[in-house]
Formats: C-alpha cells, sequence, structure tokens
C-alpha cells in the first residue's frame, strides 16, 4: 500500500478532509483527527480504542503497532503501508477510526449539554457593628 491509497481510504469517510499538524497531513471528521500519514508519508495512523488495537496488533503484528508513549496506549496505531497488502483490513481500522470520532464528539456535546453554569456564591454584606444599648 501507498499513501495515495491511505489517503483515498481516509477520504472515503463521510465528511473527512485533509489538513496538516505539526509538519504532517491529517485526516478529521467530526471535529476531530481520526488518521495521520507521517511526514515522510511512509507509516499511517488511526486513532483506534485500546481495545480496537489490541485486536489489530494480534491479528496484523506486521502491520500494526502502537504508537509510543501514552499516545500508544490510549489506541493510537501505527500502520506500516509497505507491509499492508490488504486494503479491507486497512479500510475496517480507519473506519473504526472515523466511528471513534464520531462517538468522542457525541460524548462531549452530551457532556457540555449536560454541564452546568457555575454560578459565584453571593457575596455575604459585611456584618454591621452592634449599637451599645448602654447609656451614658
Amino acid at each position: 500500500m501507498h499513501a495515495r491509497d491511505f489517503r483515498r481510504i481516509v477520504l472515503g469517510m463521510e465528511g473527512a478532509f485533509e489538513g496538516a499538524h505539526m509538519g504532517h497531513p491529517d485526516f478529521r471528521a467530526h471535529g476531530r483527527i481520526f488518521a495521520t500519514l507521517n511526514a515522510e508519508e511512509t507509516i499511517g495512523v488511526v486513532m483506534l480504542t485500546p481495545d480496537q488495537q489490541q485486536r489489530f496488533l494480534a491479528d496484523y503484528p506486521d502491520i500494526f503497532s502502537p504508537a509510543a508513549g501514552a499516545w500508544g496506549r490510549g489506541g493510537s496505531t501505527l500502520v506500516q503501508l509497505d507491509a499492508a497488502d490488504d486494503e479491507d483490513m486497512v479500510g475496517e481500522a480507519v473506519t473504526l477510526a472515523w466511528q471513534n470520532s464520531a462517538l468522542r464528539l457525541r460524548s462531549g456535546q452530551a457532556k457540555r449539554a449536560t454541564k452546568t453554569k457555575r454560578v459565584a456564591p453571593k457575596k455575604k454584606a459585611p456584618a454591621a457593628k452592634a449599637k451599645s444599648k448602654t447609656r451614658r
């Protein structure tokens, strides 16, 4: 698979468009990045859930690997394009990443809809000094 094949698959998702992020192509839908290419366009990246990632790592260890660090633990998954010879398998990973971006959007909207506006506590008026009732 070449970068042009990965790009065609990714841009085939409804509402997907290409942009750029930190010097490399990214692909967005639902207001979120769901796939990227490295600057050399030799490795694709799909944003999977950790469970989805584990399935692809187990089934296709020569093609998929976790990204480094926390991104990888969170499901960010590298796709070795030169090793990927099955467009349907890559298409499945891309579709899951696209669906995940839609779910994150809905989840974020739900959180915003239920979020209550914080109201600052009312300031109490300073207590009036008690007048002395003693007569002089």
